[in-house]
C-alpha cells in the first residue's frame, strides 16, 4: 500500500480531519540518512506533521518546519508542499537511546525541551509567515498541538507516530491532525476529547493496518466523518545536478578555476536527499565559462 494522506470535515462540518499514511516516505528518509531508531522516531513524527501541514497549503504554496531543542540530535529540518511531497533530515541521524520508562523510543530525550518549534510559510506573498513557540514536551506530536492553539489559533490535536523494526527500517509511520473549526458546539469538543484518550496510540493503529479513512473513523466515528480528498504523499527532494552547477557557476570564475587548481573537481552534497553530485575537471571547466 503506498503512502497517501485523505482531508476529512466532520460532525456536521464542525471539525477539519487530516490523516495519513508515511511508512514509506519515512522509510525512503531512513535509508538515505541511515537513522537509528530514535532519530528515525523524531525525523518521521517531524515530517509525517509537516506533509499534513503542507496539505492544508494550496498551489504552489510550501512550508518550512525548524525543530531546535536543545538535545543530542541536534535541529530538524523538513520541507513540505500542497502536494503531498516532503523531504527532511536530522542535524545527527546516528542518535539512539534505550526506550523509555513506558517502553517507548525516547524522543523526547533527542529532541530536547529547550528551545523552539519554527513554521515558516511561503504563500506566495512578498513576506514569508512565521510561526515560533517552545517545545513543551520534545515527542513533538504536543508541540505540533501547541503550535496550532499558540501561532494559529486553531484548537488541534495533532498525533504522529513511527514503529521501527529491529534492522532500523521503518514498520509503520503515520499520523493525525484534528481541529475544531470557529463555534464548535460543546457536545462535540467533549465527545472528541473521549474519543482521543480511549483510542490506542496512532502507530499502534497503523501498525494494525488502518487506512488514513480508517483512523478517522477510529478517532471520530465512522457515522461522523465525511471524506473530502485523498492525495498521495511522497519523498521528494528538489535537488538536480543542475542546481547545484548554477550554484558553482554563481561562485565566479576565480573560485572555479581555484576548484580546479586545487581538487582538479567538485562534489557536493544534499542536506535533504544525501545524493552526491560531482563534477570533474572537464566539467568545473564548462561550467567557469559561463560564470562571471
Amino acid at each position: 500500500m503506498s503512502d497517501y494522506l485523505v482531508k476529512a470535515l466532520a460532525f456536521n462540518n464542525q471539525v477539519r480531519a487530516y490523516a495519513v499514511r508515511t511508512t514509506e516516505t519515512v522509510g525512503e528518509a531512513q535509508r538515505r540518512h541511515y537513522t537509528w531508531p530514535t532519530a528515525s522516531a523524531a525525523l518521521g513524527r517531524s515530517m509525517t506533521a509537516g506533509v499534513m501541514m503542507g496539505a492544508m497549503l494550496k498551489g504552489e504554496n510550501k512550508l518550512t518546519i525548524k525543530v531546535e531543542g536543545g538535545g543530542p540530535i541536534g535541529p530538524i529540518l523538513v520541507d513540505s508542499n500542497a502536494k503531498g511531497q516532503v523531504r527532511g533530515y536530522v542535524t545527527h541521524p546516528q542518535t539512539h537511546f534505550d526506550l523509555n520508562k513506558f517502553g517507548k523510543l525516547d524522543v523526547a530525550r533527542a529532541v530536547g525541551t529547550e528551545g523552539y518549534l519554527t513554521v515558516v510559510k511561503d504563500l506566495g506573498m512578498r513576506e514569508n509567515f512565521t510561526g515560533q513557540v517552545p517545545i513543551v514536551s520534545g515527542e513533538l506530536g504536543e508541540d505540533f498541538t501547541y503550535y496550532f492553539v499558540s501561532s494559529e489559533q486553531t484548537p488541534s490535536s495533532v498525533g504522529v507516530g513511527v514503529l521501527v523494526n529491529p534492522d532500523n527500517t521503518i514498520l509503520a509511520s503515520g499520523g493525525f491532525i484534528i481541529q475544531l473549526l470557529p463555534g464548535t458546539d460543546e457536545e462535540v469538543i467533549s465527545e472528541i476529547e473521549n474519543r482521543l484518550n480511549s483510542v490506542p496510540a496512532i502507530s499502534k493503529l497503523i501498525e494494525k493496518g488502518l487506512t488514513p479513512e480508517e483512523i478517522l473513523h477510529t478517532l471520530l466515528g465512522e457515522e461522523n466523518v465525511k471524506i473530502l480528498e485523498t492525495m498521495p504523499v511522497e519523498f521528494h527532494c528538489q535537488c538536480s545536478r543542475e542546481r547545484i552547477a548554477d550554484a558553482i557557476v554563481g561562485l565566479g570564475k576565480q573560485e572555479i578555476q581555484d576548484m580546479i587548481d586545487e581538487d582538479g573537481k567538485a562534489e557536493a552534497q544534499c542536506h535533504f536527499c544525501n545524493e552526491l553530485y560531482q563534477f570533474d575537471k572537464e566539467a568545473l571547466e564548462e561550467l567557469k565559462e559561463s560564470a562571471q
